[in-house]
């Protein structure tokens, strides 16, 4: 297949179905997440690959709205290939779906550009809720993961010196990332320039020691900001 369809599938209210790329080197693995898949009425599989480099390939070729992404992959695992992904080809969001919930690999997956990062243990709904909150630019992270990064900032907060203070604005524009908002989204809902939005991004990243947006998102939470 050379190209997403000049027609997307549409879902029961009429709007385009979320198109799916299944990455996992198991087979057994992808054809589960299809089956599943296959009975919803807002989703599609548009394609599968069993390594992180077939995985980029279909994206250029298929353009999904979402990758669902093993990480731990042979050729390019699924760590190099989200970032690929990101920088390529910005509007598809990638969920990381993995056994590991090791901290080094759950913050390199989120530092890569993952949207989510759920474990193949997790509910089918879940995964579900998971890609669909990706398709509207939203975090969504599997708890164990959510209270391992939490209690990573808290430390790395507690060791650290004191942070310089965020100003009114910042605080507003970090409450919009912790929503899932995008730069330009952002940069609507305040009535400033998506270049200045980006900036504002860009210095509370600095501020706080931080290294995504992922990783505001959840301070924000922890701070009550969101």
């Amino acid at each position: 297949m050379d190209g997403a369809p000049a027609r997307p599938a549409e879902g029961p209210d009429g709007s385009a179905k979320i198109r799916v790329l299944l990455v996992d080197d198991h087979a057994v693995v992808r054809r589960g997440l299809r089956g599943f898949f296959e009975l919803l009425d807002d989703i599609e599989i548009v394609g599968e690959a069993e390594d992180g480099r077939r995985a980029v390939e279909l994206v250029e070729s298929l353009r999904p709205d979402v990758v669902l992404m093993d990480l731990l992959m042979p050729v390019m695992d699924g760590i190099a290939a989200t970032a690929e992904i990101k920088e390529r080809f910005a509007d598809v969001e990638v969920v990381a779906l993995t056994s590991f919930i090791e901290e080094e690999r759950v913050t390199a997956a989120l530092e890569a550009g993952a949207t989510g990062y759920l474990l193949k243990d997790a509910d089918a709904d879940d995964v579900a809720v998971a890609v669909r909150r990706a398709h509207a630019g939203e975090v969504h992270l599997d708890p164990q993961v959510a209270r391992l990064l939490a209690r990573r900032i808290r430390t790395r907060r507690d060791d650290a010196p004191q942070h310089e203070p965020l100003t009114d604005r910042e605080r507003e524009v970090l409450a919009l990332v912790a929503k899932g908002h995008a730069n330009k989204e952002i940069a609507a809902l305040l009535d400033i320039t998506e270049r200045t939005a980006r900036t504002h991004v860009s210095n509370i990243l600095g501020k706080l020691d931080l290294a995504s947006r992922t990783q505001a998102a959840l301070w924000a939470i922890e701070h009550r900001l969101a």
